[in-house]
């Protein structure tokens, strides 16, 4: 199932991109599907028909993973 985030680069403006899985301990890059800008435009250092990116773990301060409305659905408010 693919995951929505937000990659936060050093020195640049995060970016909101799909992952297929979640890049485990080892890893030493992640491959970004369909990398835009958190408004939806293009990212000005790559060519406007780039589909994917591969970015090196090093140069990412955290990541942000957005949740869908399917796991909104399972995880809920205790009290109800």
């Amino acid at each position: 199932m693919p995951h929505s985030i937000i990659v936060h680069i050093a020195n640049e403006e995060p970016i909101m991109a799909e992952i297929d899985e979640l890049p485990g301990v080892g890893d030493s890059i992640i491959m970004l599907k369909n990398p835009r800008r958190r408004d939806g435009k293009d990212i000005h250092y790559l060519q406007a028909n780039v589909a994917s990116m591969i970015l090196p773990i090093n140069q990412i301060a955290f990541i942000e993973v957005l949740s869908g409305k399917d796991e909104e659905k399972i995880i809920g408010h205790v009290r109800e």
